[in-house]
Parts: structure tokens; C-alpha cells; sequence
């Protein structure tokens, strides 16, 4: 089957991450899926923000500069839908401003605004009907324990999204992820959604969300575990190699034997992973050579190419 290429926050390698026009040049760029990341305003309305706080991608300090709490950041969660509304998105910036990849579109004010989710739903649609393409969506609902601890659900706000656009359903084109296990149970049991359901797979240094245990998941017992509540795995790139960062593991091996999918991330001509020296031998090494099914880029056309190049054009791993 042919590898799926997923748009990473949209084609976030040439246009600021997350944006309408970004979302736009992934669909014409090839990608099969693009990525929603999911945070929610303080009113509920689930916005497309790979962050829960605004400084990192918009101009919130300089229009709401009494509005951060006392760690500087300023959080989505405490503003409404229209104040976010009301912010520019610009091209991702580190803590002293300065961009995150210099050689990238450049940190200026283009007035670009936070999507919805819902408006990211119309645009895709939209262009799915007038390119006669069907991407797809794939969506991360973003420190659901956060939310939750502020009073509010976002793997329902999510699915009400979805179930207003005729989308929650087993045949849309949509998968769910997540680093919390214990929200992709909740979306299975408790919500019964019908939608195909990916582990995202961190690294436990980051600590994101606390108290899991992912070289654990990665085990034979874990991965058994995993298969009962999802259909796939989401590892970080370097966790597909062995310590050199060339050998692959044996994670793409023994997820497949327990029938699941492998969809890694994230591929970056500008910031390479592993001991690879170009963008091309990082493309081999995850495809040929590690087998995954699926892979994030920051760069859907450069991935879209090298899968076409390599890999029979019947069919998709989704």
C-alpha cells in the first residue's frame, strides 16, 4: 500500500503554520491528510492552534499586553473566540522573537487570523469539491487534561464540530491523535466514536502528559495494550531507528504485527532527524528502509514526490 503524506500544521514549511492559506497550499501541494491541531477558546469553540498559549504565533502580547498570567505566557483558554479573533498570526518565534527557522517565511503581519476548526472544515471542503481531490483531516486534540481541569471537554466540543459538518462518521476521511491514552479511551468507550484513533508517541523527557510512560508503550506489553483502543501509533521519527539514527527499530515491526498503523513524525528538510545527512536518505530511511505507513512533513510536496517515486500508485495506508 502507499504511504499517506500528512500536512504538518499545513504546509508549515512555506507559509505561517495553521493558517487558512497555509491549510490551502498543503491541499494543492498533494497531501493527503492535514493536520488540525486542537485548543479551545475560553467559550468552547475549538480553534486550529498547535499551542495552548498565543505568544509562540500571534501578536496577543502586543494587544492584550495586561492578559498573560504570571508564568508570561498568554493562554488561549482565557480569551473568548472573538478576542482570538482579533490576533495576527505570524511565522512560529522563539522566546527572545526571533524565528524558529530563519530561512522560512519571514515574521511579518499579514493580518492571517486563528482558524475554527469549522472553518478549516469549509475550506477543505470546498476545495475538495472544486480540485476533485479528497484530503483528509487528521486532528490532535491538544492537553485534554488542561482543559478538562478548566471545566471543559474538548473531545466532545471536537465531535460536535464534526457531527455539524456530516464528518463524524466511519467512512470521513479523518483520524484522531493524541499523547494522552486516557483521552483516546474516553473517545472509543465513552464517546463511541467510529473514527480510526492513532497513539501519539512522546518522549518521556518531555513529560507531556505527565505520568506517561512511553518507552514503556513501546514495549511488546505496551504495544498490546495500545491495540486495544487504538488503530495505529504516532511515534517521533528517532524513535523508528536505534541509537546511530540509521538502524531501524524494531517499533514499526512489532506494530504491525499487532495490526497496527504507524504514522510518524515529523519530516523537516531544514531540521533534520537521526544521523541522516539529507532530506532525501531521511526519506528512505523512514519509508524503505524503517516501513512506516504514514508521515508528518512540514514539506508535503517534497514527501508527496519521493512516495510517487517509490510506491506503486494503488491505494493509501489509511
Amino acid at each position: 500500500m502507499k504511504p499517506i503524506v500528512i500536512a504538518h500544521r499545513g504546509a508549515s514549511a512555506y507559509l505561517p503554520e495553521h493558517t487558512l492559506p497555509c491549510v490551502t497550499a498543503a491541499h494543492t501541494l498533494g497531501a493527503d491528510y492535514i493536520e488540525q491541531d486542537i485548543v479551545l477558546s475560553r467559550d468552547g469553540v475549538p480553534m486550529v492552534l498547535h499551542d495552548i498559549y498565543l505568544d509562540s504565533t500571534t501578536d496577543v502580547a502586543q494587544q492584550f499586553p495586561t492578559r498573560g498570567r504570571d508564568d508570561g505566557r498568554f493562554y488561549a483558554i482565557d480569551f473568548d473566540l472573538a478576542e482570538l479573533k482579533l490576533l495576527s498570526v505570524h511565522e512560529r518565534v522563539d522566546p527572545q522573537a526571533h524565528a524558529v527557522f530563519s530561512d522560512r517565511f519571514p515574521v511579518v503581519d499579514l493580518e492571517l487570523r486563528i482558524p475554527t476548526l469549522r472553518e478549516e472544515i469549509i475550506l477543505i471542503e470546498g476545495l475538495n469539491k472544486s480540485r476533485g481531490m479528497s484530503a483528509g483531516y487528521y486532528i490532535e486534540m491538544k492537553s485534554p487534561a488542561f482543559h478538562t481541569a478548566a471545566g471543559l471537554d474538548i473531545a466532545s466540543a471536537t465531535i460536535e464540530v464534526l457531527e455539524g459538518a456530516d464528518l463524524h462518521h466511519k467512512k470521513a476521511p479523518i483520524f484522531f491523535q493524541c499523547f494522552d491514552p486516557d483521552t483516546l479511551r474516553y473517545l472509543k468507550h465513552d464517546l463511541q466514536s467510529p473514527l480510526p484513533l492513532i497513539q501519539l508517541m512522546g518522549d518521556n523527557s518531555w513529560e507531556e502528559p505527565p505520568g506517561v510512560d512511553f518507552d514503556l508503550m513501546r514495549t511488546g506489553h505496551g504495544l498490546d495494550d495500545v491495540a486495544t483502543y487504538a488503530d495505529g501509533i504516532g511515534p517521533w521519527v528517532p524513535q523508528l531507528f536505534e541509537a546511530d539514527g540509521l538502524t531501524p527499530s524494531q517499533l514499526v515491526s512489532a506494530a504491525h504485527a499487532r495490526g497496527l498503523l504507524v504514522h510518524a513524525y515529523t519530516l523537516r528538510a531544514d531540521s533534520l532527524e537521526g544521523g541522516f545527512e539529507s532530506f532525501a536518505a531521511l526519506h528512505e530511511g523512514v519509508f524503505l528502509n524503517a516501513g512506516i505507513d504514514g508521515v508528518f512533513s512540514d514539506f508535503p510536496d517534497i514527501t508527496r514526490g519521493f512516495i510517487d517515486s517509490h510506491f506503486s500508485t494503488e491505494g493509501t495506508n489509511s
